[in-house]
């Protein structure tokens, strides 16, 4: 396919007369020549047309008229991205995580807007990344745009549903308690982040969505592993966004892609891979290793919101701390001890001054660490400073069925070893959960890419130690470091460490903060 004078695409096909036939009605279109190449104008909905037709690589008319507004400009597989995504009307992106497919959305959406193909755009993705990805990309990519996270109580919910927001962000299981009203409004196109979500047919989410999608509702469903612990689970995706290149039934689907070997198993056939790529397109992936603009390491950050139970723990502590330390000065050891208390109840696990455990309901942020290993591509670290918190992450680990093991400070030295060459070599363990004192210097483990920190340390070498686990020699892969956080002190010290503040010399003013931000 070429561009010709900005106006006009010369291309290539077996089928001339298929193309003439479905763009004859907007624009003029001449035979080129007699060897099946075809003069289209280079126009929004001829664009769009030829991509329906499965023409593969269409070029985007955003690429001539769009100017790519925000602090940052575009790496071009973003622009590739939000080129085919501003002319496909139900599709997939498939980009890894790490590769900057929020930017690419948000750039597209805003280009639909601009031409008036569409007025308003509901984002639907995880809790975790409602306010610390989308809504702060807006931010950098689309500020002019008017955007409204619906989160909260029903009459909240409904209260930014029907606002003058342009775009409105939503959890998954947000939309049923607003259904009715996103149903009144009529969003012209529905973004889906983290699509896995959405795989089961039997879940209330799936169903809701169902309901949701016109015929003329734009779609986007979006993730970095699709079909990814089973190519059944792409039958979800397929018979949400694209139902006429799906089986109409999960037995059927089932049949075409797993081979029955026992009563109660099932095994992948040969061609899934083939059968799951032929049903879900119109797609688009691009991998971090593909993506040669894309820095070496990314930092992403997560919000896992404190539980109820937390949270009054947490203001009760920080209500203590603000007496205790009235009138009085503070020094960095009381600092430490009380930051570290807060850090803890964040983490789920507090230790008593008679060296008991008190367990907190800290579901918030194990889902989002699962959610974030689900979307990695490769291995996956997981630094977590408290050695019961470890345990509670294994424990849930263990539940769903995620190959882990532990490496802490009672972690014998020749096991250490026996678990660091099994995660380099073989399959499997998948995950690793680790003390970061632990295993923060002269340990290579570059089999993974991704690193998750459930939370943050108070040492800045033992961050930068550990991040270098997976950033040396023997890395094949572009790297992505995952920053969990739910509570104020936690945002605080990742900030501080990725500003390479020397932290344990900054924890007196840290503290003070946090207690200027009252009880």
């Amino acid at each position: 396919m070429q561009i010709i004078d900005n106006k006009a695409l010369l291309i290539s096909t077996k089928y001339p007369d298929k193309i003439t036939s479905s763009i004859t009605k907007s624009k003029v279109v001449q035979r080129y020549t007699e060897s099946a190449e075809v003069l289209v104008s280079w126009g929004f909905e001829e664009a769009k047309q030829l991509s329906e037709l499965n023409i593969k690589n269409v070029p985007s008319p955003i690429e001539r008229d769009y100017d790519w507004p925000g602090q940052y400009r575009p790496m071009d597989h973003q622009k590739t991205t939000a080129s085919f995504l501003s002319i496909t009307k139900r599709g997939f992106c498939f980009n890894e995580q790490g590769t900057g497919k929020t930017a690419s959305a948000i750039w597209a959406a805003d280009y639909l807007i601009n031409k008036g193909i569409i007025k308003k755009v509901l984002v639907v993705c995880p809790l975790s990344i409602m306010f610390s990805a989308w809504e702060a990309d807006f931010f950098k990519f689309a500020i002019h745009r008017k955007v409204n996270v619906a989160y909260g109580r029903k009459v909240k919910r409904k209260e930014v549903i029907n606002s003058d927001a342009e775009f409105v962000i939503i959890n998954y299981d947000g939309i049923e308690i607003v259904e009715e009203e996103i149903k009144a409004v009529k969003f012209d196109l529905i973004i889906i982040d983290e699509a896995n979500a959405y795989k089961s047919v039997a879940t209330k989410r799936w169903k809701a969505m169902k309901r949701l999608l016109g015929l003329n509702t734009w779609l986007w469903m979006m993730t970095g592993t699709p079909a990814a612990q089973s190519p059944v689970d792409a039958f979800g995706l397929g018979k949400l966004c694209v139902p006429d290149r799906c089986p109409n039934f999960f037995g059927r689907f089932r049949d075409l892609v797993m081979s029955n070997v026992g009563r109660f198993k099932w095994i992948p056939r040969d061609t899934a891979g083939d059968t799951v790529f032929r049903i879900l397109q119109p797609a688009i992936r691009f991998t971090k290793k593909e993506c040669l603009d894309l820095p070496e390491v990314t930092h992403v950050f997560r919000e896992a919101k404190l539980t109820p139970q937390q949270n009054k723990y947490y203001k009760d502590l920080k209500k203590h701390m603000f007496i205790t330390a009235a009138g009085e000065d503070i020094s960095s050891v009381n600092a430490a001890v009380n930051l570290n208390k807060l850090l803890q109840i964040s983490g789920g696990a507090v230790y008593t001054d008679n060296k008991e455990v008190i367990e907190f309901d800290v579901s918030n942020r194990l889902n989002v660490v699962k959610e974030v290993i689900e979307e990695a591509s490769n291995k996956v670290l997981v630094f977590v400073p408290f050695k019961h918190t470890i345990e509670l992450l294994k424990e849930y680990l263990n539940a769903h069925k995620i190959t882990n093991e532990v490496i802490n400070g009672d972690v014998p030295v020749k096991k250490r070893t026996k678990i660091f060459k099994e995660f380099q070599e073989t399959s499997h363990p998948t995950v690793l959960i680790i003390q970061p004192q632990a295993a923060s210097h002269g340990v290579t483990l570059t089999a993974a890419d991704t690193i998750i920190w459930y939370a943050p340390v108070t040492s800045l070498e033992t961050y930068l130690q550990a991040n270098a686990r997976i950033d040396r020699t023997g890395q094949i892969n572009p790297m992505t470091v995952v920053h969990i956080s739910g509570s104020s002190v936690e945002k605080r010290l990742y900030d501080m460490l990725q500003n390479k503040l020397k932290t344990h010399v900054k924890l007196i003013d840290l503290y003070k903060k946090e207690l200027d931000l009252g009880p």
